[in-house]
């Protein structure tokens, strides 16, 4: 019997996560040899067995799903990172691929995707649905239309992650203990975002981001 895929699982809901490690182990050339609902659950777990895959989740609790994509392709290479989540795969897929991740599927397709993602993966391919990768084929070419690109794009990672925590409604001191910067550095960043996103001040900033985190969509 050929050697089984090892799978890691990092996902902060807790139902969610069981059904996926259910859907996989039905696999006979799988096995969910771990799982964690956070970043620092995932390193012990990933140094504890090794895995040859990680599927991470874009949002954990307290921390950014996006980061441990980063430190596994960075620090425990030939691991690989498949990303699931809930959020704009024409936002963010892009940029979970450009930090190492070797797929991204929406999570309302994880259940009818995730294998045929992972086989995809294991055989040294990258795994996207046709629309993200007809777009980063565009990127090859000289004058790509961006004329429907989201607005959002102009942010970095660590700004995403301030509007995305924003649009939750959590104010300025608790996005600084989450993401353990002062808050002054989280006034900063919310004064860029502004910048960027050519909003006028404070109140059309929470406006847009909860918005945006409330249906995925970005009209200002």
């Amino acid at each position: 019997m050929s050697k089984k895929i090892r799978i890691v699982i990092v996902e902060d809901h807790p139902i969610f996560r069981m059904g996926m490690k259910e859907l996989l182990e039905q696999e006979k050339d799988m096995v969910v040899c771990g799982d964690a609902e956070d970043v620092t659950g995932a390193f012990d777990i990933i140094n504890e067995q090794m895995p040859d895959l990680v599927i991470v989740d874009l949002s954990l609790k307290e921390s950014n799903g996006i980061e441990l994509v980063k430190e596994i392709h960075h620090q425990y290479h030939p691991m690989s990172s498949l990303v699931l989540s809930m959020h704009d795969e024409s936002l963010h897929a892009e940029r979970c691929i450009k930090a190492g991740a070797k797929g991204y599927i929406m999570k309302q397709e994880a259940s009818e995707s995730v294998v045929k993602a992972i086989r995809q993966i294991m055989s040294g391919n990258i795994y996207v649905s046709p629309r993200v990768m007809s777009t980063l084929l565009n990127k090859f070419q000289s004058r790509p239309d961006r004329s429907h690109e989201s607005p959002l794009k102009c942010l970095t990672d660590r700004e995403l992650e301030i509007f995305q925590h924003i649009g939750q409604g959590l104010p300025s001191k608790e996005i600084a203990l989450q993401l353990n910067i002062s808050v002054k550095t989280v006034g900063t960043y919310r004064e860029r975002i502004k910048e960027k996103l050519s909003l006028r001040h404070g109140g059309e900033l929470v406006r847009n981001a909860v918005i945006w985190f409330e249906t995925g969509l970005y009209t200002p």
